[in-house]
């Protein structure tokens, strides 16, 4: 299923100055990457990027964000994508709660 290019509902930035910053130097050639920076920090993101080969997906935490990268915690470690490689990021709802199983009966 593809990914929309926009994020479906914009959190609040971590700080106004710095968002505002970010925003523009990655809208200039990246509206992915510009629709990103204007989550917050902590929001739970899938991003979709290029790789060698293809593209792949990030689903996780908004850890950091500098001008060139964004740090999506994953179940598998921090991801380090470079925003020229973005494609796609929205923000994405909580993960559901685990389930309880019972072993036996």
């Amino acid at each position: 299923m593809p990914i929309p290019d926009q994020p479906l509902t914009p959190g609040t930035p971590a700080g106004p100055a710095e968002a505002a910053g970010q925003a523009e130097s990655a809208a200039g050639t990246n509206p992915a990457a510009a629709a990103l920076a204007s989550l917050a920090v902590g929001t739970r993101v899938v991003v979709r990027h290029r790789i060698d080969g293809g593209f792949t997906d990030a689903l996780g935490e908004l850890v950091g964000l500098t001008d060139a990268e964004a740090t999506i915690r994953t179940r598998r470690g921090d991801a380090v994508v470079r925003l020229k490689a973005i494609v796609a990021a929205k923000p994405v709802p909580p993960a559901p709660a685990r389930r309880h199983t019972v072993s036996g009966k």
